[in-house]
């Protein structure tokens, strides 16, 4: 019989998220991050990537379980006090591979940044952006006039891409969705839908007149100049769902809600 993992709880600033923590911690056993095996986290999305970017940052990966203490918890599991050592045994685990982007700034300074969800390039200012698109070292658009233009993975695909009018991907369909936001030349352009193994380079066109923002989930550089963007293979991480609220299963239910 395999040894009960050992668990850390975390949980977001949120009153509700503090009171079931305090509920928690009076009937279960908790270690140390550094002591764990796997995480317990309370909150909602944005709590979840805050967490999984830490664990990035640190270069110890650990299976979490999220329960939702938030508003959407769309990577989360239902709250729920009882059986927690009995749910963590039955949960599925998720495989979700972050992307990473490569940022050039203005001013020449190189900045890294993983993405679980999303890289998206936005304007600063009132006037449009002006963004050469080139894929796998060809240049696909070579003007692209937009508010920005967004790359997602098939686990952020139902966020901000979705809101932004662009494809709601499959989980293990391993690709990534290429989605313009607020598109005005070529107007009639919704985006692509590539392999997950495909580099995408972002070039700012004049972007001293007109200053673009590159963001990585809730990291932002701004004033760039170049952004490369590709699946990160090297820091998988895990998401432990309880059978039957699979990330998989929530993916497809969003393709049919009006």
């Amino acid at each position: 019989m395999s040894a009960e993992p050992r668990r850390a709880l975390l949980a977001s600033s949120a009153p509700a998220a503090r009171a079931a923590e305090e509920r928690l911690r009076a009937t279960y056993d908790f270690v140390d991050v550094a002591e764990a095996d796997m995480i317990v986290a309370l909150g909602g999305d944005g709590f979840m990537l805050q967490t999984l970017h830490a664990m990035l940052e640190s270069h110890r990966t650990l299976p979490v379980f999220g329960m939702n203490l938030g508003t959407v918890g769309f990577l989360m599991n239902e709250w729920r006090l009882e059986r927690l050592e009995q749910r963590i045994d039955a949960a599925k685990p998720f495989k979700v591979n972050p992307l990473r982007m490569h940022v050039t700034t203005v001013d020449g300074e190189d900045i890294s940044i993983p993405a679980i969800n999303e890289v998206s390039l936005l304007r600063e200012t009132r006037q449009t952006a002006k963004i050469e698109v080139a894929v796998n070292g060809r240049i696909a658009l070579p003007e692209l006039v937009c508010d920005g233009v967004l790359v997602a993975t098939p686990a952020g695909s139902t966020a901000y891409n979705l809101s932004a009018q662009g494809p709601i991907l499959p989980l293990g369909s391993s690709l990534m969705a290429l989605t313009p936001i607020s598109p005005f030349r070529p107007r009639r352009w919704r985006g692509a839908i590539l392999p997950e193994n495909t580099k995408i380079r972002f070039n700012v066109l004049n972007p001293e007149k007109r200053p673009v923002s590159a963001v990585g989930d809730q990291r932002e550089v701004r004033d760039v100049s170049c952004v490369d963007v590709s699946i990160d293979r090297t820091t998988p991480l895990t998401l432990l769902f309880d059978p039957g609220h699979t990330l998989d299963d929530r993916i497809a239910a969003e393709q049919f809600i009006a």
